[in-house]
């Protein structure tokens, strides 16, 4: 069975994507983890973010790989033996990640990837074009959406955890401006697949949601 979870930035879809992996023992692939880490191969590499062929040729020579953390930990994500686990989340990667996912060689590349990933396995994958694109014949495609302020908050408390302080209206100025860059991008744009289910998360707690998931899960299968 395949779970396509869609959904802008901070909507909380990685987190409840685990968890509903965890609930129903299905493989978790985090598709935003893997363009996050192709925009820390072109930072350390020191390649412009558009800069589609040397970024896919370093794509070629450093496989992206996930390892389960510690208990209680997140999944560690891996750029060869490289481990990228916190480089991804830093501001400077959230906010350069829009312009290297729109490259199209770079989405083919990865999307080949997250659908060998997902073959012959039951699977929960994330990510904005994950219904549409990545997964379309999923049995249960969700889409989570917040409202920016709320996205914010959640990015803001999560970045403390982190050691990272930003201030909250940048937080918010950034998540506006990056759900524009999302869904106007001519290739996989951020969209709501027809037969997804849109759940509105500003107001509910992740372990609602899960919940929310699971029985639709169980209902598709």
């Amino acid at each position: 069975m395949q779970i396509a979870i869609d959904g802008p930035a901070s909507a909380g879809k990685s987190t409840v994507a685990k968890l509903v992996a965890q609930e129903l023992g299905f493989i978790y692939c985090d598709t935003g983890a893997m363009y996050r880490a192709a925009t820390v191969l072109a930072t350390e590499h020191q390649l412009d973010y558009g800069d589609e062929a040397g970024i896919l040729a370093l794509l070629a020579t450093h496989k992206i790989s996930f390892k389960p953390g510690a208990p209680g930990q997140d999944q560690q994500v891996f750029l060869g033996d490289e481990d990228v686990t916190l480089t991804i989340r830093t501001p400077k990667t959230t906010n350069n990640v829009s312009q290297v996912s729109a490259l199209p060689r770079i989405r083919a590349e990865l999307v080949d990837q997250q659908r060998q990933i997902a073959q012959g396995n039951s699977i929960v994958m994330d990510g904005r074009d994950i219904g549409t694109t990545v997964l379309p014949a999923a049995e249960l495609k969700i889409f989570m959406v917040a409202s920016a302020a709320e996205r914010a908050r959640r990015r803001y408390a999560e970045n403390l955890t982190k050691g990272i302080e930003t201030p909250l209206a940048q937080l918010e100025a950034e998540i506006v401006a990056r759900d524009f860059k999302d869904s106007h991008r001519q290739i996989s744009p951020l969209t709501q697949a027809k037969d997804a289910i849109e759940i509105d998360t500003t107001k509910l707690t992740i372990t609602e949601v899960v919940a929310k998931i699971v029985d639709l899960a169980k209902k598709s299968a």
